[in-house]
């Protein structure tokens, strides 16, 4: 026979059992209680219980509470209290100039390109299944044919030594580390032999903005396959240059000029400058033959005569995996895997060319549906508006292969060198497990749509 208990209302007063109360004695000489049995005025007192006393503490009580720690103001302490990518830039945007910071944080014209796409990740609503065993999260993944320990990689970007005087070395040597790919920009300020020094063991990656002089993008191509670099990421969204309007109201150059702004400005960040004054020049340094100013090799290398056949020039020349960065169309994105890419990354170039482009999040389904319908198996990654370990997880269940980072690793990298960029893949795996567990799922494998419901945008 089965026992059930019935719940009791929480917020009920339990009324007393005549049965378990034993009958009080009145003093004596007192009159006999007139209150009838089982009335409030009938009840016992009720003892206050000793946790709810006063008393005057013991020191063996304070002691233990007293936990006071000596301050550290060390760059590892430093870095170890950022728990997110936002509180690594607050520490970047502390510890750089102005004009190397805005460079990074910074996007084109009035910027709404970049506050949509950080804006798309935020209105989402994870949907997570319960009882699941979760007890161990797998984060690996492939892409491209060859493993990676994390769904995301490290994203090209130029001029990284400007943001802090490790650059592309400490970008490259963190990746390794971490077991995931590492791109390195045409517009680096390490070489490609540099960077496959720095990181022998790392997966290496070269960007390359295709351009019209056959022979510059041939040398630079062949440089990358010597190298070991196994993909090509050749970056179009770039017919011409966009209108970063910070860097124009810094007066930015390439290096940065010693104005009375800028002497001003380094005062309150004198490590930023001693590093920089005291290590090897900044250069483009995968360009050893060009010699020309930084606004003609911008414009020779923003090309707005390139086609498809250029695509496909580039795809009997180049041998290893190809992928085609900066797809913001769904018939684009087909086009290209047509014209021979093996993956597509959507991307509107961080914010930085057109504003008011399409978002990448957004589009990912779109593109997801696009590429089951017609079979194709090509890769499709995803960057912009990537600032936590749950925006990596939603694309992965909207579709996405892989992710990959560039201002939050620069936020890393300027906030502490190789020890920063460290720290944001930390706190993005770290983010990723997290969320996935609580997700109930235990591989990146079973992220699927309905974990994500998209809210208005």
């Amino acid at each position: 026979m089965t026992h059930t208990i019935q719940p009791n209302n929480p917020e009920a007063t339990p009324a007393p059992d005549a049965t378990d109360i034993p009958a009080a004695k009145a003093p004596a000489g007192a009159p006999a209680s007139s209150a009838p049995a089982g009335s409030a005025a009938a009840a016992l007192p009720t003892a206050l219980p000793a946790a709810l006393k006063r008393r005057i503490p013991k020191y063996s009580d304070l002691a233990p509470l007293m936990q006071f720690k000596k301050p550290e103001f060390s760059k590892e302490a430093r870095l170890k209290r950022a728990s997110t990518v936002w509180e690594l830039r607050d520490i970047a945007k502390r510890r750089t100039p102005q004009a190397p910071f805005d460079y990074t944080d910074g996007a084109a014209e009035g910027e709404i390109t970049l506050r949509r796409a950080r804006q798309a990740f935020l209105n989402i609503e994870f949907r997570p299944g319960i009882l699941r065993n979760v007890s161990s999260i797998d984060l690996s993944t492939d892409i491209l044919g060859k493993p990676s320990r994390l769904p995301v990689g490290i994203a090209p970007t130029g001029f990284t030594r400007m943001m802090q005087s490790e650059g592309e070395y400490a970008g490259s040597q963190a990746a390794e580390a971490a077991g995931i790919p590492y791109t390195l920009s045409t517009m680096g300020t390490a070489s490609i032999e540099d960077v496959a020094a720095a990181a022998p063991n790392g997966r290496n990656w070269f960007q390359l903005y295709l351009w019209t002089d056959r022979d510059r993008s041939l040398e630079l191509i062949e440089r990358a396959a010597k190298a070991g670099n196994d993909t090509l990421m050749v970056t179009v969204d770039t017919a011409v240059a966009g209108a970063r309007l910070r860097d124009v109201r810094n007066g930015m150059t390439i290096p940065p000029a010693l104005t009375l702004t800028t002497v001003l400005d380094a005062s309150y960040r004198p490590a930023w400058w001693f590093n920089f004054l005291t290590h090897e020049p900044l250069t483009f340094a995968s360009l050893s033959r060009y010699t020309g100013t930084v606004a003609d090799l911008i414009n020779s290398m923003f090309d707005p005569t390139l086609t498809f056949e250029d695509l496909d020039w580039l795809r009997e020349t180049w041998k290893g995996k190809l992928v085609v960065k900066g797809i913001q169309t769904v018939e684009d994105a087909r086009r290209v895997v047509d014209h021979g890419a093996d993956g597509v990354v959507l991307s509107n170039h961080g914010g930085r060319q057109l504003d008011r482009a399409p978002i990448p999040f957004h589009l990912l389904p779109d593109v997801r549906q696009a590429f089951t319908a017609d079979n194709r198996d090509a890769a499709i990654m995803l960057d912009t508006g990537i600032m936590s370990g749950a925006d990596i997880v939603a694309a992965l269940a909207l579709g996405a292969d892989f992710t990959l980072i560039g201002r939050a690793y620069l936020y890393g990298l300027m906030a502490g060198g190789r020890a920063g960029v460290d720290r944001t893949l930390q706190i993005l795996e770290k983010d990723m497990a997290r969320t996935m567990a609580l997700l109930g799922v235990s591989r990146i494998a079973d992220l699927t749509p309905e974990h994500v419901r998209l809210l208005a945008k």
